[in-house]
């Protein structure tokens, strides 16, 4: 057979020995490219360094077996990763020797030998974690798929020190706080030993002003460096906060120095955490920082029937459809829905039907009448700059094209629901990190520039006409 049937036959045996979802995410993306039979050296494309990483450091065993079967002894696999797919950049790297996959685990808890422990265990603490949050009921769609996945590996395999730690943020009601418990939960389900704590970044802070109260900070910050896997929420909230920081900062050290896993989200990215220490910045960018983003109408159809069919509903296709579109892209706002249609039709006695759904949407979300569109704010911003559309979502970096890009990504991002992710592909198919850049320069401005200002208000008093 050739090489590419072989590998083909390779997937075919990897696929018998991982779970579905493992295969279609971690497998099924990988492309042959190359094999060189005088060296024996395969070549494979891998999308992401992302995904390398994550091969590498959970699956070199699996590979090195199924391709030894497959291709004979002696084989070497190399992978060409995919560093920068808009411009075609590539890096090929050798694949990790099997015998240094134990040499690279680090020594914790969880995997030192009964002798190496301390004598004395900490005692056992409440984790804090809601067992409804789990990943039974966290649905996979587009917008989650990768942060789904890394949990659920987090959680399956909590001691490895990759992507640690892991920091997920997404506009509210996105799903951030459901994702990180659903982590907790797991690793409680599958290492029971393990002191797993919740903890919300205000009941922390308000922990810590207690302790600093009682003069107690050193059984403060000794208690919190005897958890396995501290999970902090919406830590955003520390950002005025100066003292709470510099005693997480030695608390977040002793954690990672000694192999613990560390998770946080937040409603923005490390970089836009404006008054945060600079020096926890770079730590909680240091593992793997990924985005949530609001879930688009398919994947709060999905979400609006796993909670029906839980609570033993029934309701219309095309009702659930009305539903997910009005919904604003908000997990808690479907919650709410669903909850109110479940208690009118019990004291009403009635049927759940779209006069119903429409009577409780009113009173339950926020509805716009008139959503302004990217497009609609593009053509108010260039307008107002007197540039084209096509120019602003061109490449050139004429400063009057600049301004009218960051403006509109800016407003784009004040007015829609969408995600940076999303409004960057709209406005020149460019990346979040680049809306994320823009709407820092648009906010700088409109602190330092009066004339700038105004003119952002008579922009936004547009789309108040319009409407």
């Amino acid at each position: 057979m050739n090489p590419r049937a072989l590998w083909g036959m390779t997937l075919e045996l990897i696929k018998e020995n991982v779970t579905e979802q493992q295969f279609a995410t971690w497998f099924q993306p990988i492309t042959f490219g190359s094999y060189q039979p005088a060296t024996k050296t395969l070549l494979v494309e891998v999308p992401s360094p992302f995904v390398y990483e994550y091969l590498e450091e959970n699956y070199v065993d699996l590979l090195s077996k199924v391709l030894t079967r497959v291709y004979g002894q002696g084989i070497r696999l190399t992978y060409r990763v995919v560093t920068d797919k808009d411009n075609g950049l590539t890096q090929v790297l050798q694949a990790q020797p099997v015998s240094t996959i134990d040499s690279r685990k680090p020594q914790t808890r969880g995997n030192m030998s009964p002798s190496t422990l301390d004598a004395a265990q900490p005692q056992e603490i409440d984790s804090q974690l809601d067992p409804h949050l789990n990943f039974n009921n966290f649905i996979e769609g587009d917008s989650n798929k990768l942060p789904r996945s890394v949990g659920l590996s987090i959680a399956e395999h909590p001691n490895t020190t990759q992507f640690n730690p892991m920091f997920v943020y997404g506009p509210s009601g996105c799903g951030k706080t459901h994702l990180i418990n659903a982590i907790g939960v797991r690793i409680k389900e599958l290492y029971p030993q393990k002191r797993v704590l919740y903890v919300s970044a205000r009941l922390f802070q308000v922990q810590y002003t207690s302790a600093q109260l009682q003069n107690k900070i050193n059984d403060f910050i000794t208690f919190y460096q005897t958890i396995d896997v501290l999970i902090v929420d919406d830590i955003q909230e520390w950002i005025t906060a100066s003292g709470t920081q510099n005693t997480f900062f030695h608390i977040f050290n002793h954690l990672f120095r000694n192999g613990k896993r560390i998770i946080l989200a937040s409603d923005r990215p490390p970089v836009d955490l404006k008054g945060m220490n600079e020096r926890l910045i770079t730590r909680f960018s240091c593992g793997l920082i990924a985005e949530l983003e609001r879930p688009n109408v398919q994947l709060c159809i999905d979400i609006l029937n796993s909670k029906i069919k839980r609570d033993g509903l029934k309701i219309s296709s095309d009702v659930v459809r009305f539903i997910a579109e009005t919904a604003n892209g908000s997990v808690r706002d479907l919650e709410g829905v669903v909850n109110s249609l479940l208690a009118y039709s019990i004291v009403y006695n009635g049927n759940i039907d779209m006069r119903l759904a429409k009577r409780v949407i009113t009173r339950t979300v926020k509805v716009d009448n008139y959503p302004l569109t990217v497009d609609d704010i593009m053509e108010a911003v260039c307008r107002h700059f007197s540039v084209s559309v096509a120019a602003v979502s061109g490449k050139s970096r004429k400063h009057d094209y600049v301004v009218a890009r960051q403006v509109s990504m800016y407003l784009a991002q004040k007015y829609t629901k969408m995600p940076a992710s999303r409004i960057g592909k709209l406005i020149g198919g460019r990346d979040h990190s680049t809306v994320i850049h823009s709407c820092s320069q648009v906010e700088q401005r409109l602190k330092e520039d009066r004339s700038f200002q105004e003119e952002m208000m008579g922009i936004e008093k547009s789309f108040k006409l319009k409407n």
